[in-house]
């Protein structure tokens, strides 16, 4: 009705205003019918799982009866074995499910689809060895041994070639979970811009409810179609059939009528989300308290000393030991095509700015002409990078090895000395100059209350196609939000973008 009364001061009669308001309907539920991808990705994801574990525990149950043959009869084979063996299969797929790792919202993106079918599987392997200790019943220990790492690493494996599908079939409009916004045009059209522009966000607003008196404003917000009023979301909602519904902030929607909407939208399973205004705030800083008339969010402010530290310096002086051991092949046929190929030494030595501030001579491999530093005033003018960096695309004082040394990151790999030295770590921050420093904002300067990274997010995120604002926004949410698994995620994506040569000159 509040839209037939807006079209009717501008001229409309119902009729036609009833024809456009239908139109708009089925143009945001063929939006919906298009990314109808869910039920089917899940059923990959069940039979992917199933065979990693069927696949683990198999290979767990030879090794125990090859153990048994190599002469360990007292503990042999019974016909419990294969039961316990089904047994241990059906709990370890249970418990993924339980802990809701194929669920949609954590699939397909970030590191908590990752975290929870690691966290399902030693919890699952830790319990069994507890119990398996307090009865004494040591026959589980080749599946502990053998299964639990060999299952992980599979399932692991398993969900990264299912999100890589996802990506592409994302990188193409399809495959994304489809959204009703409600609130005020401005906030919606914040929420149109966030995740609209972004096809690795996994959501697609494909429809808006705005506030009565915004009805006039226009049929669309950003090119969505604004189907109705905000009280009358659960209806259009279910009507179209989206996967969820987005409430963006509205001074119609107390918190009743949130409540009520809630209800609303329960038959029909269609998720309700609340955006709040907490940019570039992780998960793990983020918990929620029930009180009796509200749901406190609250945000654990960022630390940076504590036993979490002392683990991630372990772990990168561990990792950059592994690493310099498996690529020192690699380092010697480096160093040897630098010296060859261009006079001068074959690593390059610069002062960088570390964890507060702290300077620290930076290793490279060579990849510029002797004196390239002196060149740089000579060359501001050719300068393409944003902000206190100098950048240039194609740099004249790069030698032709140094091209490919740069292409591929291999020119950064000396810099496992700095991390082996306590000077940098594996995943953190880029490595500013001390030019840059004495030019940052105060806000930037958190990027030095962490060591910096021979990675990054700047690095999975577009490397040198960065601008100066995109690189400190990635630094800055990495500083005050970083886990030890998220690291991980970040070495893996580095690899790829890497091997790739994206982004980098």
């Amino acid at each position: 009705m509040a839209g037939i009364v807006a079209d009717r001061f501008r001229g409309s009669s119902p009729r036609a205003t009833e024809a456009r308001r239908r139109a708009r309907v089925r143009a945001a539920r063929a939006e919906v019918d298009r990314s109808r991808w869910y039920a089917s990705f899940r059923r990959r994801l069940l039979l992917t799982d199933a065979a990693a574990i069927l696949f683990s525990v198999v290979v767990g149950y030879i090794v125990r009866w090859r153990g048994i043959v190599a002469g360990r009869p007292d503990d042999g084979l019974t016909w419990h074995d294969p039961v316990r063996a089904a047994a241990i299969a059906v709990c370890w797929f249970a418990l993924l499910a339980y802990t809701k790792s194929r669920d949609v919202k954590v699939v397909g993106a970030g590191s908590t689809e990752y975290q929870r079918v690691f966290g399902a599987t030693w919890r699952f392997f830790a319990a069994l060895a507890i119990v398996a200790f307090v009865v004494r019943e040591y026959s589980t220990r080749g599946y502990i041994a053998v299964a639990a790492p060999l299952g992980l690493l599979t399932l692991l494996v398993g969900r990264y070639a299912w999100r890589q599908w996802l990506h592409r079939r994302r990188d193409e409009g399809l495959c994304m979970s489809t959204v009703l916004a409600i609130g005020h045009r401005s906030h919606v059209e914040d929420l149109v811009a966030d995740l609209n522009n972004r096809r690795d966000s996994g959501y697609r607003v494909v429809g808006a409810c705005v506030p009565v008196a915004e009805l006039a404003d226009g049929p669309d917000v950003q090119g969505v179609p604004v189907l109705g009023d905000v009280f009358g979301a659960a209806e259009i909602a279910g009507t179209i059939g989206v996967d969820t519904v987005a409430v963006t902030g509205s001074g119609a929607l107390t918190k009743d009528v949130v409540r009520r909407l809630g209800w609303e939208l329960e038959p029909s399973g269609v998720d309700l989300m609340l955006t709040a205004a907490l940019a570039d705030v992780a998960g793990p800083r983020i918990a929620v308290t029930p009180a009796e008339n509200a749901a406190l969010v609250h945000v654990e402010a960022p630390r940076f000393t504590g036993g979490r530290y002392w683990l991630k310096a372990l772990t990168d002086w561990f990792g950059a030991f592994l690493l310099a051991v498996a690529l020192s092949p690699v380092l010697l046929v480096v160093a040897v095509a630098v010296k060859v190929t261009s006079r001068g030494p074959v690593l390059f030595s610069q002062q960088r700015v570390g964890r507060n501030g702290t300077l620290f001579p930076m290793y490279k491999f060579r990849s510029m002409r002797v004196g390239a530093e002196a060149e740089v005033d000579a060359l501001a003018d050719l300068n393409e990078a944003a902000g206190p960096l100098f950048k240039i695309r194609d740099d004249p004082r790069v030698t032709g090895v140094g091209q490919l040394l740069r292409r591929y990151s291999l020119d950064e790999l000396p810099q496992l000395l700095n991390v082996l030295r306590g000077d940098m770590s594996l995943v953190g921050p880029r490595p500013p100059l001390p030019g840059e420093v004495s030019a940052y904002e105060q806000d930037v300067r958190r990027r030095l209350l962490v060591k910096p990274g021979m990675t990054g997010l700047w690095q999975t995120s577009g490397r040198s196609e960065l601008s100066w604002e995109q690189s400190v926004r990635l630094d800055v949410y990495y500083v005050e939000n970083w886990t030890l698994f998220g690291d991980l995620v970040i070495l893996g994506r580095t690899a790829k973008a890497v091997l790739r040569g994206d982004g980098a000159f």
